[in-house]
């Protein structure tokens, strides 16, 4: 199967850098935990130790630190996480962040309760997205429940590189050690549109 155009953020063979997505704040970027996800810490969703896929500017993994949870989140723009360790210690939340390419969390040689990923999925080709997945099994420990914000296919509209899934992309993703506990129709918040953008919330445990 031939590969689509991976994301900027991704792409080693792009002349954009990961630090180009956050040279101004990006539309995902809201200044708040995103209120799917937010629901999930309120209804005691998060558990144990904390990864945030893909943290931007860390605002997921200073709502699971300000649980009183173990914090860590990821990601290959190192604008965005100094952003994210200046709002932890702004906000007297000790989450850790650690510039980190998502595709690679086998590297980490961690292991986590809850996995966050708000809007990082969606970036990923098949190849990318296979290696991601591989990656989140690797480092959720068994039993542990990983909750992806990710944009569907019921948004119109070009969204340049992000990929707008189906729930049939995401079952097959997930097919294997996983059990796929929802699917449920979502919102993601962005700045440029009161609106949001329509979306999927996954909720998933390894198995």
């Amino acid at each position: 199967m031939a590969r689509s155009t991976p994301h900027p953020h991704y792409d080693p063979e792009t002349s954009r850098r990961p630090e180009d997505l956050y040279a101004s704040p990006p539309p995902w970027d809201i200044g708040r935990p995103q209120p799917a996800l937010l629901a999930l810490a309120e209804a005691g969703a998060l558990r144990g130790r904390v990864l945030d896929a893909g943290c931007g500017t860390g605002e997921h993994a200073l709502l699971a630190a300000g649980l009183g949870l173990d914090a860590t989140g990821v990601d290959l723009a190192s604008n965005a996480l100094r952003v994210a360790e200046a709002k932890a210690r702004d906000r007297g939340r000790p989450a850790r962040f650690m510039r980190h390419d998502a595709r690679r969390l086998a590297d980490l040689h961690e292991r986590f309760d809850t996995v966050l990923d708000c809007g990082l999925f969606h970036i990923f080709d098949d190849h990318d997205r296979a290696a991601y997945v591989d990656g989140l099994r690797s480092v959720l420990s068994a039993g542990g429940r990983c909750f992806i914000l990710a944009f569907s296919d019921r948004q119109p509209g070009e969204w340049g590189h992000v990929h707008r899934l189906t729930r049939g992309e995401i079952e097959a993703a997930f097919a294997d050690g996983w059990r796929i506990d929802s699917i449920e129709p979502a919102t993601l918040d962005i700045t440029t549109d009161a609106a949001g953008i329509q979306a999927w919330l996954v909720a998933l445990t390894r198995i």
